[in-house]
């Protein structure tokens, strides 16, 4: 497994570089588009259907999908243990890039 920097970040402007060299395997950053997608079509059933319960799916779609990707493929431990709300704003951040393509999916 390869160590995380031990720099802290006080902008996410500063992280997010960091960020994506977390994310240098290509399956790992499919599997985070994978659940970023899933975590919005559950949303999106959720308020459609107001079947409530549903949100209780979200993180584990959400963070299920990362977290193989990091463990399995990535061989690395996801930022979201050590810079939770940089960590959920990158991931944003990186589905829109992989989605309008700027960052190869």
């Amino acid at each position: 497994m390869r160590t995380q920097t031990a720099a802290r970040f006080s902008y996410f402007a500063e992280f997010y570089p960091f960020y994506l060299q977390e994310h240098r395997n290509r399956t790992c950053r499919r599997l985070h588009f994978i659940g970023s997608s899933l975590v919005l079509a559950i949303l999106a059933y959720v308020l459609f259907s107001q079947q409530w319960l549903w949100l209780l799916a979200l993180p584990v779609v959400g963070y299920g999908f990362a977290w193989i990707g990091h463990f399995v493929f990535e061989k690395n431990r996801p930022a979201t243990f050590r810079y939770p709300l940089y960590s959920f704003l990158g991931d944003w951040v990186m589905f829109k890039e992989m989605l309008t393509g700027r960052l190869p999916l």
